[in-house]
């Protein structure tokens, strides 16, 4: 077997690489992180530098693949380490570059080192651990995994960081009301006013799903998608060619609706389903609209889940206003390993955040709407 550092996804054919991923889990897809590529989301102006490792048998078969980025910044990541970098630099060291193995401005769990066999995740990990001791970059980092990895990734002396999201769960709904059936009788009402509020002033939802989305439809969603950036006064991460490219390769996992008025598109989100999850990704609106973000981000999603059968909605990162809504905290992971000197005040940080991030879970808990078992 031999290792091999990739400049872009498409030196490896789409068929080799979505057959070591679960094909569940549409972040990882080859026509996923080709489209980030290819469509200019991904670049090496942006200060993302695809370096992707895939391990080959001799005939050029894959044993082993981990999607790898050199990043020259911290943003699109979700797990923040400005403090880290602000610390090493202050030392009168750089940080940047960075390897990073993530899926690009997507904070969403899964798989990330996949291999056919423990050498193959070996080799992986012993290539990174090289460019680390030749003093090539500042640091690792492996973001949001399930734990496949886990066992390796402590061995080699990564350090765990957690963190927190809030995801719904179908408990086996048919409808909405089965849901709301499961608070209590005070989150029951302030359910329904909320949702109410919506219809109140006269908005409409248009669902389309797969191969029903046209070019059209994703130049009726772009200006919202790049409204939710353009507000903040920041570019907008994804272009608008990466949404094309996407329905390409994988329409299977499209959905995507629009929130309606009078005959016009008020606002737009888009959703990624895999066998089981349903993946809230992109929004965004021109005006502003009572409760239109809830709806259209989160109670839409749950009415899909239920429509669907998927058994978990993840609606993005952070947001503690979901907890009240349903959404249960659940822990996240990942993984890190520094030059020495940084490494071990990491690793003390963590140790100590670790602890709090456990305590916020249970706490979390607590706020959720479900009424309490007799």
């Amino acid at each position: 077997m031999q290792i091999r550092q990739l400049n872009h996804i498409n030196e490896v054919p789409s068929a080799s690489w979505d057959a070591l991923v679960p094909s569940g889990y549409p972040f990882l897809r080859h026509a996923f992180l080709a489209a980030m590529e290819s469509s200019g989301s991904v670049t090496a102006e942006q200060g993302w530098i695809a370096s992707h490792l895939v391990v080959e048998n001799a005939d050029g078969s894959l044993q082993g693949l981990l999607p790898l980025y050199q990043k020259l910044h911290s943003y699109g990541e979700y797990v923040f380490d400005f403090q880290w970098a602000d610390a090493w630099e202050r030392a009168g060291r750089r940080y940047y570059p960075k390897y990073l193995a993530a899926i690009p401005f997507s904070p969403v769990q899964g798989p990330r080192l996949m291999a056919r066999c423990e050498q193959s995740r070996s080799a992986i990990l012993t290539h990174l651990d090289s460019m680390l001791d030749r003093n090539e970059i500042s640091s690792l980092h492996l973001l949001f995994n399930q734990g496949e990895e886990n066992t390796a990734l402590a061995s080699a002396g990564w350090l765990q960081r957690l963190g927190c999201q809030f995801h719904w769960y179908n408990r086996d709904y048919c409808h909405f009301e089965d849901f709301l059936a499961a608070c209590s009788s005070r989150k029951r009402k302030n359910f329904r006013k909320e949702r109410q509020a919506v219809a109140a002033q006269g908005i409409e939802f248009e669902w389309l799903v797969a191969e029903h989305i046209t070019e059209a439809d994703w130049d009726r969603f772009y200006p919202f998608y790049a409204a939710t950036y353009l507000k903040r006064g920041q570019h907008p991460y994804l272009t608008r060619d990466f949404f094309s490219l996407l329905t390409e390769g994988m329409a299977d996992a499209m959905r995507l609706v629009f929130a309606r008025l009078d005959g016009r598109d008020v606002a737009g989100a888009l959703f990624l389903a895999g066998d089981d999850t349903l993946y809230g990704r992109y929004w965004g609106c021109l005006d502003e609209f009572d409760r239109l973000h809830f709806e259209t981000c989160f109670y839409q999603g749950m009415d899909r889940c239920i429509a669907e059968g998927f058994s978990r909605f993840d609606a993005g990162a952070q947001g503690e206003h979901k907890l009240i809504r349903g959404f249960e905290p659940v822990l996240t992971q990942s993984w890190h390993k520094l030059q020495p000197g940084l490494h071990e005040a990491v690793e003390d940080f963590l140790r100590r955040e670790r602890a709090g991030m456990l305590e916020y879970q249970s706490d979390a808990r607590s706020y959720l709407p479900f009424r309490q078992a007799e």
